[in-house]
């Protein structure tokens, strides 16, 4: 819980600094910590396979199951599902001693469903309680998901056209032959390549979702050396 709390930290200082993190969390996490309730549809998102599966002990009739050969044909036996790690657990306490059984399927797929919506709920609130020393988590109710991510992360693609409004030139004209094949070489990158490249030139891999909120412009400079001449790329 305690690195739950300081990723919350990070997350937190993210936002003031506007230094955005190369995070990688499902939906589902940033609607929770937006306290956004959520809906079958985001557990299908990060696990469609254990959806479609509860989906069908619903509606187990479709297929000619029956009470007489419902275990046949289901392996579990009792209130045990998959967790998010792949495990199998207890869906309700004491689950392991509750028999599933054809009249209760229905009873089965709701709870197995509510313990996977509400599965990382203690990790979440201690993610909030760390950002809570940093901003007013109250407010984070007024975002939506997609809107808290970019505060955090930024903009997961570095586009050429908000690179040429933060860059700075020195000793060289935007208009000049070399300036020109830089950019165009920089625009036949794929995404991946300009993320290697905004390493290189700078240390982070993520640019703030606001242009106007980036404080540091890397800048161009015309470096002529033995009869030859080439840019230089800093920060």
């Amino acid at each position: 819980m305690l690195q739950f709390k300081f990723l919350g930290i990070l997350m937190g200082v993210a936002i003031r600094t506007k230094k955005p993190l190369d995070l990688h969390l499902a939906p589902l996490v940033w609607k929770q910590l937006c306290c956004i309730p959520l809906l079958l549809e985001d557990l299908e998102e990060v696990d469609l396979l254990y959806v479609q599966t509860l989906k069908s002990i619903l509606h187990i009739e479709d297929s000619g199951i029956t009470e007489d050969n419902f275990h046949e044909m289901i392996p579990l036996d009792s209130f045990v599902g998959q967790s998010a790690d792949g495990k199998m657990v207890p869906i309700i306490p004491g689950g392991n001693s509750i028999p599933l059984t054809f009249s209760n399927r229905k009873e089965y797929v709701e709870r197995a469903i509510e313990y996977r919506l509400h599965e990382i709920d203690r990790q979440v609130a201690a993610v909030r309680e760390g950002m809570s020393w940093i901003v007013p988590v109250p407010l984070l109710s007024l975002l939506t998901a997609k809107q808290l991510e970019q505060m955090v992360c930024g903009m997961p693609e570095i586009c050429c056209d908000v690179l040429k409004k933060v860059v700075r030139y020195r000793e060289v004209d935007e208009q000049h032959s070399l300036v020109q094949w830089f950019w165009q070489t920089l625009e036949e990158f794929s995404n991946e390549e300009r993320v290697l490249f905004m390493r290189f030139v700078s240390g982070r891999s993520r640019l703030p979702a606001n242009t106007a909120d980036i404080s540091q412009r890397f800048q161009i400079m015309k470096v002529d050396r033995h009869r030859f001449s080439f840019l230089l790329v800093v920060y």
